[in-house]
């Protein structure tokens, strides 16, 4: 008997079973596989590894592959398979499918596992598998093990059917799918599947699998409408937009551009939104809303009567508190079953996606009113005082660098921007402009597990990229330089060692050292050069802006580049504390 029968291979039951399962996601439509090795999932790794439909990637670490995966997904917006093991394998995909979970990333999470009677009786590499993420998958199962007759198939290609459609929505994320087997675990050929081999029952049902449609939620035509003239009757609203990764960004500006020329109102803009990347798409885009609205002339004459929230809200505690105090009547646009209302306001949901939402709006655009004229010239202003505060500075200030990479970085590049202080920075100084850039990040749960992983991710198979990540962010995912001799992409890398946790220095406790510097900005002396030399990766130190600007326009075509950017943390939480009140003092007095 032979090894493979086409796509699906009779050497056994497991065999079988491993290869109708991959077979029928590759008809759903799925392009990525992200496997760590181990033996109990055997079969499911050689099935991915046979198939030519499925780009399959090795990954040693189980925490940077689930990351890994993560990022491609972002990028594609499509599910990413996760393969492990079983025992406490899997245990390391759960920072990855938490931030999943939280961001509304689809992924399908295979972990192996050995099979009823070999649990709770100490047999090796076995732990208590059944909802091991907890409630964070959009949906979890364990299948049967595998039998040789075609109405298990049947069940085996309905389960991986309802697993696909459930990941991407209308709430996309990850599923959990915990998969026993019996030994053997390779394909080692015996008879248990021959006289399936002679039919077409296993192999017919694959012809009845095709994609799957996504579901969505939607309001009717005359809903929209009516939301539309009711918004209309307050000039002073203002639209939120936070944090999103799109697949298409530019339909996805273009639809909140034309909402807002319909309405006649600002677009307060995430510096993780593609808003601040097109903003031909969104003449309205307001971006130095931080520093505005700690104007205390302008945050109260500016204060809002209606909000549109689209998606998450930014992080700017100074958005929010005057978002809070305003108490507007608010409606959060969102196609899932999140609530996304931290403030706890008066606030109303329309669930479903602003692509549809702009696409049913039949009402004619509005010329610019007043509120909005007032917010756009403040608006310029704040551009032009940051701007010079930013190009006065000659020390290597780390808020420079997001302003510069706003300003340098080439077309259509995918950005990945690290939590903690990188993503403020972004928020705070990333301009406005028409670069295209799809900014990246692990919002969900704003933490820093993996980083670089998720960084590979969504570079892998994409135009070259880069990543802005502090020290810290970058050295808790250190692993992910073991994926190098497999990354297919291009990422340089915008280190700022700051040799600690700087956002720490704004918190309170940096009053109290000690305990503060050991406890909490948790100093590192790594030398990169050494670091980056164990995993052959390109290393060079930034001593100028000069040199920083020529590293940015031209970054690594291939391969992964590492530009360590020594910076001050204590002086850049100084210079940071002077530069807010001197541009609201000088907003106030206009």
């Amino acid at each position: 008997m032979e090894l493979m029968s086409g796509s699906l291979s009779y050497a056994n039951l497991n065999a079988l079973w491993g290869t109708f399962a991959v077979e029928t996601l590759a008809g759903l439509g799925l392009h990525y596989a992200i496997i760590s090795p181990g033996s109990r999932s055997a079969p499911i790794t050689w099935a991915f590894a046979m198939n030519e439909k499925v780009k399959a990637v090795p990954v040693l670490d189980e925490r940077s592959a689930a990351f890994f995966a993560l990022g491609i997904a972002r990028r594609t917006r499509t599910p990413v398979a996760v393969v492990a093991t079983s025992g406490t394998a899997g245990a390391n995909f759960f920072p990855a499918i938490i931030e999943a979970a939280e961001a509304g990333v689809p992924l399908l999470v295979f972990t192996a596992d050995r099979p009823a009677e070999l649990r709770d009786c100490r047999a090796g590499q076995t732990i208590d598998q059944q909802k091991l993420f907890g409630g964070f998958p959009r949906w979890q199962t364990e299948l049967l093990l595998p039998e040789p007759s075609s109405g298990i198939f049947r069940y085996l290609r309905q389960t991986l059917a309802h697993a696909w459609e459930i990941s991407q929505g209308p709430a996309p994320g990850p599923v959990h799918i915990n998969v026993p087997f019996r030994e053997p675990l390779a394909p080692v050929a015996d008879e248990s599947v021959r006289s399936l081999e002679k039919t077409d029952a296993i192999s017919g049902l694959l012809k009845r699998i095709g994609p799957v449609m996504p579901a969505r939620s939607r309001i009717s035509h005359e809903e929209t409408q009516a939301f539309v003239d009711y918004w209309k009757r307050s000039e002073a609203g203002v639209i939120v937009a936070g944090p999103a990764q799109p697949f298409d960004a530019a339909g996805y500006c273009r639809s909140v551009g034309r909402l807002a020329k319909v309405l006649g109102w600002p677009v307060l803009t995430d510096g993780l939104s593609p808003i601040r990347n097109f903003h031909e798409a969104v003449p309205g885009l307001v971006s130095r809303y931080e520093f505005i609205l700690r104007a205390g002339s302008h945050s109260d004459t500016l204060r809002p009567h209606r909000v549109l929230q689209i998606g998450a809200l930014p992080a700017g505690k100074g958005l929010r508190s005057w978002l809070k105090e305003s108490a507007a009547e608010t409606f959060v646009i969102d196609p899932g079953n999140r609530n996304l209302d931290p403030l706890h306001g008066n606030t109303r949901y329309l669930r479903t996606r602003i692509e549809d939402l702009s696409a049913a709006i039949t009402a004619s655009e509005k010329a610019f009113p007043a509120y909005l004229s007032r917010w756009l010239d403040i608006e310029r202003r704040a551009l032009t005082l940051t701007s010079e505060a930013l190009e006065r500075e000659e020390s290597l200030f780390e808020g420079k660098i997001a302003w510069l990479l706003s300003r340098h970085i080439p077309v259509d590049t995918p950005c990945f921007v690290s939590s903690s202080m990188p993503v403020r920075d972004i928020e705070y100084f990333w301009e406005p402009g028409n670069r295209h850039v799809r900014p990246y990040c692990n919002r969900g749960v704003n933490g820093i597990d993996g980083t670089l992983s998720t960084a590979m991710g969504v570079c892998h198979d994409n135009r070259p990229g880069i990543l802005l990540t502090g020290d810290l962010g970058l050295l808790h995912d250190s692993n992910g330089f073991l994926n190098v001799p497999r990354f297919r992409g291009g990422l340089t890398i915008l280190l700022i060692n700051n040799r600690g946790g700087g956002i720490f220095e704004k918190l309170p406790m940096a009053n109290f050292d000690p305990p503060f510097e050991e406890f909490f900005a948790t100093p590192q002396q790594v030398d990169f050069q050494v670091l980056t030399s164990a995993y052959n990766v390109e290393y060079r130190l930034i001593e100028s802006w000069k040199q920083l600007i020529a590293s940015i326009e031209n970054p690594a075509p291939s391969g992964i580049r590492l530009l360590e950017i020594p910076t001050d943390r204590k002086q850049d939480t100084a210079f940071r504390d002077a530069l807010f009140p001197k541009i609201t003092e000088k907003l106030d007095s206009h």
